[in-house]
């Protein structure tokens, strides 16, 4: 045991020495050579102590920021990953490993792009910038990337401690979305021309794409590793209930990832952090959802699974008109009497199964109204409930041929 805690030792303290050689000026491809014949391959666990410690004893993390690059990728491909734990499908660290495929992916094609620039000639260089354009915009989604690692990984690194590696790793986001930034704010001068954009490729766009793919390498070699050492599956599994509070990174996971031992509390489907309202595809808070259930075109009212009034939406264009005094009032006293055995008919076989959906549609004083009943279930198929949408399809019967220029259309009154 002590030779291990020895050769840990000077592994610690022969990387340490190096790095202060970067620090002190001396050539990365010199300081390379002496790392790979004396450490040969170095636990990534000691790369991460050996950055905490030089921050412990007064190296400005400014410096230790200039320097990430420099030993990043003198460390590249000497880091013993050896010992890292797998993970499954879903788990918040595949979600990252396989958003940083895409980013590579993504940034490898910016890059062909930009090396390809001098064939392109003038005629085809503005549908060229769009391309590009449309690249480093879907790069710029890398912010959700970054602040699900600074805002759900940081805390928990920090709770254990480490506090040197996070920090470094935050300043390296901060640069890479300000370099981002200005890739795309080039990329949209209205009159782009193929001259300043070769001029802006040596200088910026090369090394913001350099940049990103070492962060990737940077989380791959020593983040992932560290995290999933220190990080309990606990810790593991409110970082993925979080996440979609941020959003996914150009990759939409294609597995629902749920620990053995952990109990449901049905959050996946509905969870109030903060006042939002958590659902798998995302959240809004009850502002927003007020919002955007009255703009959307339709009348809905929701009666609940004991044929109750809950909620009706409160729209500018009305088809039917609605008060709060039917909240709580069972359906079948808010329809005329003469229409009350449709409204049990529908109900009940909803409730049955037999049907899930009833569309209708009349003429109402020179309106064509289309009103339609939807049966609601959860994950689980118990019947919620029953949805009513009514909608005015008056003006869009009398839509022809195509509108493809914007065009605004006054609100109505």
């Amino acid at each position: 045991m002590s030779e291990l805690i020895n050769n840990s030792r000077f592994r610690k303290s022969q990387l340490k020495e190096l790095i202060l050689k970067l620090h002190e000026g001396e050539s990365p491809d010199l300081v390379r050579q002496e790392l790979i014949e004396s450490l040969k391959s170095i636990p990534y666990g000691e790369v991460v102590e050996v950055e905490q410690e030089l921050l412990d004893e007064g190296l400005p993390q400014e410096e230790v920021l200039k320097l990430c690059d420099i030993h990043g990728s003198v460390l590249e491909g000497h880091v013993d990953l050896s010992g890292i734990k797998i993970v499954e499908p879903g788990h918040p660290v595949d979600v990252f490993r396989q958003e940083n495929k895409e980013i590579k992916d993504t940034a490898s094609k910016a890059r062909e792009m930009l090396e390809n620039m001098n064939r392109i000639d003038d005629d085809n260089f503005k549908t060229f910038s769009i391309g590009l354009l449309a690249i480093f915009n879907q790069l710029m989604d890398i912010d959700k990337h970054y602040q699900r690692k600074e805002y759900l990984v940081f805390p928990y690194l920090e709770k254990n401690e480490i506090t040197g590696p996070p920090k470094v790793m935050w300043g390296k986001h901060d640069e890479i979305r300000e370099q981002l930034k200005a890739c795309i704010e080039i990329l949209n001068i209205k009159e782009l021309r193929k001259s300043d954009l070769s001029e802006s490729t040596e200088l910026l766009f090369f090394p913001t794409l350099q940049a990103i793919t070492d962060m990737v390498q940077k989380e791959e070699e020593i983040l992932f590793p560290m995290s999933l050492d220190v990080l309990t599956t606990e810790e593991w599994w409110a970082i993925h209930k979080q996440t979609m509070e941020f959003g996914f990174c150009l990759y939409d996971p294609e597995t629902e990832w749920k620990p053995e031992g952990i109990e449901d509390e049905q959050q996946e489907t509905v969870v109030n952090t903060g006042g939002n309202i958590q659902l798998p595809s995302g959240s809004f808070t009850a502002q927003e959802i007020m919002a955007i259930l009255n703009t959307v075109p339709v009348d809905m009212t929701f009666v609940d699974k004991h044929d109750k009034v809950k909620y009706f939406t409160q729209g500018k264009e009305r088809v039917f008109m609605r008060n709060r005094s039917i909240i709580n009032r069972d359906v079948r006293l808010c329809h005329p009497p003469g229409s009350t055995h449709i409204v049990e008919k529908i109900l009940d076989d909803f409730k049955t199964g037999k049907a899930t959906h009833a569309p209708f549609w009349i003429n109402m004083k020179g309106k064509f109204i289309k009103i339609e009943y939807f049966a609601l279930h959860d994950e689980n198929g118990d019947y919620l409930g029953t949805l009513e949408v009514s909608q005015d399809l008056s003006e869009n019967r009398s839509l022809e041929g195509e509108r493809r220029i914007l065009s605004y259309t006054d609100e109505k009154e």
